[in-house]
């Protein structure tokens, strides 16, 4: 079990998380038999980044544990698996079309489009054989938890609308129904997923499946701030972007004041989701009010 500190940024909450998720990946990332060239790319892909996901299955399972926890380290792995073959499909010309991810060039430009799309897809099944290695009795639960989240009505879905390729509602609405899938989905599954590794009660994984679809939401919106406010240094990725494309955020339909306060608000909705948890769920909470104060 990682233990617990006062701590006063994410970087310094997330940290321990990280460096065990890092390890772990290392561990359970290429299967035997992967060609070199496609280890190297998909090595490249998981590289980097806050670890945000995995560090809240680790934080959900401590709270809510004891439980399984090797099956909560592989999960933690899972949704970074996910995550980061989301972030590499997303960044291809096809998509976005975005040349930096990171602070380094995306795998379509360091690899090319065949194996950045390659590398994608083995991410994607790689997380899920993970989960199976495991034999624990809860595994299929788990990735059921992430198929949802990653699938076709959670960030694939939200992909699809925020590329404008299915009809959404005029204003907020659309805008949630967007985020709630492509950003939002896979936190609350983290959440979810950790609380399932500690063998949770089912109003206790509800609850932080609440927070943790706040959580998202926030998360997306203070995204879209720093997108339209901070430099491509601070961010590690193009800003700006999404408001040269015609791309609909938070901030193109509400403004930078208003979209704050509704960041504001659906961090304390965060919070407030984890009350019938109590002082379990103390550092979950600092979590959400921190990352409501990131500046990269």
């Amino acid at each position: 079990m990682v233990k617990k500190a006062c701590v006063c940024s994410v970087s310094d909450l997330l940290a321990p998380h990280a460096a065990r998720v890092e390890g772990d990946l290392h561990r359970w990332l290429v299967e035997r038999g992967t060609p070199d060239e496609l280890a190297e790319a998909m090595r490249y892909c998981v590289d980097g980044g806050k670890r945000l996901r995995p560090a809240i299955v680790h934080l959900t399972h401590e709270a809510l544990g004891p439980g399984e926890e090797d099956l909560a380290a592989r999960a933690a792995v899972a949704v970074e698996l996910v995550h980061c073959y989301s972030l590499v499909h997303d960044d291809l010309p096809a998509m976005d079309d975005d040349v930096l991810r990171r602070g380094r060039p995306t795998a379509h430009v360091k690899f090319g489009q065949a194996m950045a799309i390659l590398a994608g897809d083995a991410l994607l099944t790689r997380a899920f054989g993970v989960l199976a290695d495991s034999g624990r009795r809860l595994a299929g639960a788990v990735a059921g938890e992430l198929a949802l989240a990653a699938g076709g009505a959670g960030m694939i879905a939200g992909q699809v609308a925020d590329m404008k390729l299915c009809r959404l509602p005029a204003g907020q609405g659309g805008l949630r129904f967007m985020h709630e899938r492509k950003t939002a989905a896979l936190i609350r599954a983290a959440a979810r997923m950790g609380a399932i590794c500690g063998r949770a009660a089912g109003p206790e994984v509800q609850a932080v499946g609440d927070y943790g679809l706040s959580l998202g939401l926030a998360f997306q919106l203070f995204d879209d701030l720093l997108d339209a406010t901070a430099s491509a240094e601070a961010i590690g990725k193009t800003p700006g972007k999404d408001a040269r494309a015609g791309k609909r955020t938070y901030v193109t339909e509400l403004g930078l004041d208003r979209a704050r306060a509704l960041g504001e608000e659906l961090t304390q909705q965060a919070v407030a989701a984890l009350a019938p948890l109590g002082r379990r769920a103390a550092v979950l909470s600092e979590l959400a009010e921190l990352l409501a104060r990131r500046t990269h």
